[in-house]
């Protein structure tokens, strides 16, 4: 907060974005306090929310490693891995149109053994690859089940640590998602007093998340999903191994080094969220030249999804995608158009004020942003 004024008061910065992690400063009550008047901060971003957040989108489809909406929640990004029941496996990609032509879904990006693909319509789908697709938000349901996923939405939570992002996870839970119960296990007393006096239809366990009679009494065996959001990786990590073992049915591990991702899938862990993605993620669609709607970072080093409006400057306007020469490693996934869905095909046409989503690995990101900015609005 101080380098934002700093950077406004001598250097006269025009847009300042700081991350704030106490809770209390995101008080509406001292909302004032970051005018321009006092301390002058454009964007506020605050971690635990944004994870908390990131955690009930995933938890919204079962199945799916990651889920980002976009476009009003029009359109829907969703991870998934391809496991040995998938219908899809040995599959080229070119044949999903052919094999479901009423489904608007385009795969934009895959990793294979930690590793990016570069996707042409020859590839084809094998066991434990991460395929991102995008897809029209009223065809999850039948996109996920064409990779053998249908399951029902998560009704039965265990989450493992009692800090800010359980506590937000409560509130937002309470709130608005009726027919689902949350347990919550903390192993500091007063905090758990603390966030159980905050949370009024959540159960609030004392004990050791690694503790495995703790985890009977709060009933894992007949858990949904378990979510490990401790302040210690390796907590996190084997706080999901254990309550897995014990009979949950899918883990969300939270971990802030990137260094153990490699090692999740083959623990058997679900889904891994990433602090430093998720913030980079909020801060980049404020720093992203063009008419830029939301950025989101996908896994470390692999690339960025793009929600970008088109105007009448832009190249990409008025000539059919078969013609546009996009640099390798992007993919438009889809254009929103009037509040409608169009699933590009090589003679789809975008138009002015179209909202475009499309994917570019890590090394075409900069391509992307200069083809943006030179053919679209600044912001």
């Amino acid at each position: 907060m101080v380098a934002c004024q700093v950077a406004h008061s001598l250097f006269e910065v025009p847009v300042k974005i700081a991350r704030v992690r106490e809770q209390s400063y995101l008080d509406p009550a001292w909302s004032n306090l970051f005018s321009r008047d006092h301390l002058p901060i454009d964007v506020i971003i605050s971690p635990e929310v944004e994870v908390a957040r990131a955690i009930i989108r995933r938890l919204k489809v079962p199945g799916s490693f990651e889920m980002i909406p976009l476009a009003d929640d029009k359109v829907r990004l969703i991870g998934a891995r391809c496991n040995r029941n998938c219908p899809l496996i040995n599959t080229p990609i070119k044949q999903l149109t052919q094999l479901f032509p009423d489904l608007n879904i385009v795969i934009v990006g895959l990793m294979r053994n930690d590793e990016p693909v570069r996707l042409t319509g020859e590839d084809e789908l094998l066991v434990g690859d991460d395929v991102y697709f995008v897809v029209e938000t009223a065809q999850v349901s039948r996109a996920m089940a064409a990779f053998g996923y249908e399951e029902p939405e998560a009704r039965r939570l265990l989450v493992c640590g009692g800090g800010n992002v359980a506590l937000l996870m409560g509130q937002e839970l309470e709130a608005g998602q009726a027919g689902i119960t949350m347990k919550i296990i903390e192993g500091d007393a007063e905090r758990a007093a603390t966030v159980a006096s905050l949370l009024s239809g959540t159960v609030v366990l004392h004990g050791d998340v690694l503790d495995p009679d703790i985890l009977e009494e709060a009933g894992v065996s007949s858990t949904d999903t378990v979510v490990a959001v401790t302040q210690d990786d390796e907590t996190n990590i084997l706080a999901s191994l254990l309550a897995k073992r014990h009979g949950a049915h899918r883990a969300i591990t939270l971990l802030n080094k990137g260094t153990y991702e490699p090692l999740i899938a083959t623990l058997g862990i679900d889904v891994v969220v990433s602090p430093r993605n998720i913030t980079a993620s909020t801060i980049l669609q404020h720093v992203r030249r063009g008419r830029i709607h939301a950025v989101h970072t996908l896994r470390d080093g692999f690339g960025e999804l793009i929600e970008a409006e088109a105007l009448e400057t832009s190249s990409l306007v008025g000539h059919p995608l078969r013609d546009i020469n996009l640099p390798p490693g992007v993919m438009i996934g889809a254009i929103v158009r009037r509040g409608q869905v169009i699933s590009p095909r090589g003679n789809t046409v975008i138009q002015h004020k179209d909202h475009v989503i499309l994917f570019a690995t890590l090394d075409t990101v900069r391509k992307v942003e200069k083809l943006f900015s030179v053919r679209l609005e600044y912001f």
